[in-house]
């Protein structure tokens, strides 16, 4: 090898490792999807969705996956009020041969039913109840399936995790805390914020004051403190934030947790707007772990 040979190649491969090695960072920040080749016998698709909830019907929809088999199924809960619906997640995590399930709880976005963040948790009970029923129609792998939820969502998604003896595993973005929020509040303040005249997310609750929504927190503050549900500890389970305000829950969810626990603050906003690829994939891996 020449002089100007070896020159070229200190400066080459150098040069050659650093785009490699940045290519891979690149393709490890990103999701790579291809349309889907469809199973003419049973084609993905989107079925409309009634759902029973204590004899009330909550509108919903699932995206089925490509097959005739059952299939792992994923809950998608929404917040308070619930713009944010995260099918971004739910088509990616269908095109990985997931169905995805989307509804609103009673009494939310024109479902019938009575609003509150208790009978929120029952409805996530009657869903899954629901996808038990027509399991073959819908061809759900009942025994696999995971809740995700979103703020409101993500404390509807840990307590029903907590309550829903089937259900294994579970996924909390910017979980609500309740419980931190109000137990320092007297009361009064409590009854004075359930009293205010104008309900702000009238729009999406309709037939339900602010009375009617908070008063639950009045008359048991200690149901929504999760640190008291003890069912967590033999659950696998992510806790994902914008902030720290479920780090004192976190630390003592992970000291009593036996089975899988992970808590991660990122740098973003409410709705994850900047770190959507990076939320599905952890997402993903969440869903295909053991």
């Amino acid at each position: 090898m020449n002089m100007k040979t070896k020159l070229i190649s200190k400066i080459f491969i150098p040069v050659l490792l650093l785009v490699s090695g940045a290519a891979q960072a690149q393709v490890s920040d990103s999701i790579v999807l291809k349309d889907l080749q469809w199973d003419t016998n049973a084609p993905a698709g989107t079925i409309e969705l009634s759902i029973p909830s204590d004899g009330s019907l909550m509108a919903g929809f699932i995206y089925t996956a490509n097959g005739k088999q059952k299939h792992p199924t994923l809950i998608l809960l929404h917040g308070y009020p619930g713009n944010e619906r995260n099918l971004d997640l739910g088509q990616v995590v269908r095109s990985k041969g997931w169905n995805v399930i989307y509804f609103d709880y009673r009494g939310s976005w024109g479902s019938q039913g009575q609003y509150s963040f208790k009978n929120c948790v029952q409805d996530v009970a009657n869903t899954v109840a629901f996808c038990k029923k027509y399991s073959d129609s819908l061809r759900i792998d009942t025994a696999n399936i995971v809740l995700f939820g979103h703020s409101l969502g993500g404390w509807v998604c840990l307590k029903a995790l907590a309550e829903i003896p089937g259900i294994k595993k579970g996924f909390a973005l910017s979980a609500a805390n309740f419980y931190s929020t109000f137990k320092n509040m007297t009361a009064q303040q409590l009854h004075a914020l359930a009293e205010r005249p104008n309900n702000p997310f009238s729009y999406f609750v309709l037939n339900t004051s602010a009375e009617k929504i908070f008063s639950p927190i009045i008359e048991d503050l200690s149901y929504f403190n999760l640190d008291n549900d003890t069912a967590l500890a033999s659950k696998q389970f992510v806790i994902l934030d914008e902030n720290n305000k479920n780090k004192e829950l976190a630390a003592s969810l992970r000291k009593k947790n036996h089975n899988y626990f992970d808590y991660e603050v990122w740098q973003t906003d409410h709705g994850f707007s900047n770190k959507r690829i990076s939320l599905i994939n952890k997402v993903l891996q969440f869903l295909t772990r053991d």
